[in-house]
């Protein structure tokens, strides 16, 4: 198959190595020319995604995957055409389709008989249909059902493991007829791979779900079902520290019962996917009272987490205080929706001098983001972890001098490591 995939990000270029990697001549088209020119010199253009740079290795000089900015040169004739472009949302839930809008425009503008358009950016129930098909109709002339099929099929991987995570779980796809969905499940089918696994109802694979809204909820269910269990426990957290309790003994012994999946709290939930996909949720149903309570409780961690600072430290005003972590998680080098933005904002309001720290970003990297960066070793009153880097788990007292508080918001050092100074976690009461 001729298959494009626009947006080459980082779940894009992955997949259209996935689909090269099964024979097929993929085309990738990216806005980006500096992105453009690293694929085609086979060069991964962002760091630590496992096995991406060994596949473009292969597959670039073998030509099996190139890339442009040219729709005209990737479209026509496509057999078929994945999107992942970024979709962006406000504090307000509002969706922003500008830059979706554009790539679509663009691709109908391109597009021929017999191509398949699968949608695979998370989306509001309904844009598929109601907004994707219209436009796609109206600017290349072609009728949907007829001269090309559109389906949605959300991405479900991880950035780090997508590989990986491509065969761990099973495809969704939802169509606008019969005939297109049949032809997806064909699409995904010739180009995945997927793990047996016995804990599924039914065979790993490609799952039709019966429509494109159905798919478009399910992806929006399971990571709002992810922000509200995170919420709740930081609920339980925030009570249980409060009154001597611990509350990880707490959701250990709850999950211990096969109907308990009590998710783990911490000072912010970060990326791309699950601070956002609760608002593009709300977008549709803005009386889901749960989802909305639940956005507010994680949105208030990071403060919550420097109230904690504030009540074991003292007065933060004029102190030396240091974020561990700009990461959203550990990992990752990645800051979309970190909670080191309002955890910054936070320790500044309280007039601490704040500093930032992450061992996965240059200090120009942390200056171009608003921070001024610290280095292990210099002197220090305070710290707070942010995010959970391999590199927090060993450090101490002799990384940190001077330390007198120490607010473990990831849960990945222990008492034992900061000898003199006050340890805390959220949800376990104060040693």
């Amino acid at each position: 198959m001729k298959i494009t995939v626009i947006a080459l990000g980082k779940i894009g270029l992955p997949l259209a190595v996935q689909f090269a990697s099964k024979g097929h001549d993929v085309i990738g088209v990216d806005v980006n020319q500096a992105v453009v020119d690293e694929v085609n010199a086979g060069r991964e253009p962002f760091p630590g995604e496992a096995h991406l740079q060994e596949k473009l290795s292969e597959l670039v000089p073998a030509g099996r995957l190139t890339a442009t900015t040219d729709y005209a040169q990737a479209v026509p004739g496509a057999d078929a055409v994945v999107l992942v472009v970024p979709l962006f949302v406000d504090d307000e839930a509002r969706p922003d389709f500008g830059w979706m809008d554009a790539a679509t425009r663009s691709l109908a503008e391109q597009l021929t008989p017999g191509t398949l358009v699968s949608y695979e950016t998370t989306l509001p129930v309904g844009t598929t249909r109601n907004r994707w098909k219209p436009m796609l109709e109206e600017i290349s002339g072609l009728t949907e059902g007829r001269d090309f099929h559109l389906v949605f099929s959300p991405e479900r991987v991880l950035t780090g493991r997508v590989f990986e995570d491509l065969r761990k779980y099973p495809k969704l796809i939802g169509g606008l007829s019969e005939a297109g969905a049949q032809q997806a499940q064909e699409f995904y089918e010739a180009v995945l791979d997927f793990d047996a696994r016995d804990d599924l109802p039914r065979p790993n694979g490609v799952w039709d779900l019966g429509s494109a809204e159905a798919s478009e909820l399910a992806k929006l269910a399971e990571t709002t079902y992810r922000d509200v269990n995170i919420g709740l426990a930081n609920q339980f957290a925030r009570y249980a520290g409060q009154n001597g309790i611990d509350v990880y003994h707490v959701i250990e012994a709850s999950n211990s019962q096969p109907y308990s999946h009590i998710h783990q709290p911490g000072i912010a939930v970060g990326g791309h996917c699950i601070p956002v996909y609760p608002r593009l949720y709300l977008w549709n149903d803005p009386d889901a009272t749960v989802v909305r309570a639940a956005r507010e409780a994680n949105a208030g961690m990071p403060d919550f987490t420097v109230g904690l600072l504030e009540g074991a430290h003292g007065d933060l005003t004029g102190q030396r205080v240091v974020v561990l972590g700009a990461a959203y998680r550990g990992g990752v080098k990645e800051t979309a929706f970190s909670g080191v933005f309002d955890a910054v904002r936070s320790l500044t309001a309280r007039g601490a001098t704040v500093l930032v720290h992450d061992p996965m970003y240059t200090d120009e990297e942390l200056e171009k983001l608003g921070f001024t960066a610290y280095h292990l070793g210099e002197p220090v009153d305070a710290a707070v972890v942010q995010a959970d880097h391999a590199e927090y788990r060993t450090i101490s007292t002799e990384d940190l001098p001077g330390i007198r508080t120490f607010i473990d918001g990831r849960r990945v050092s222990s008492p034992e490591r900061w000898p003199g100074a006050a340890y805390r976690v959220i949800g376990r009461p104060a040693a």
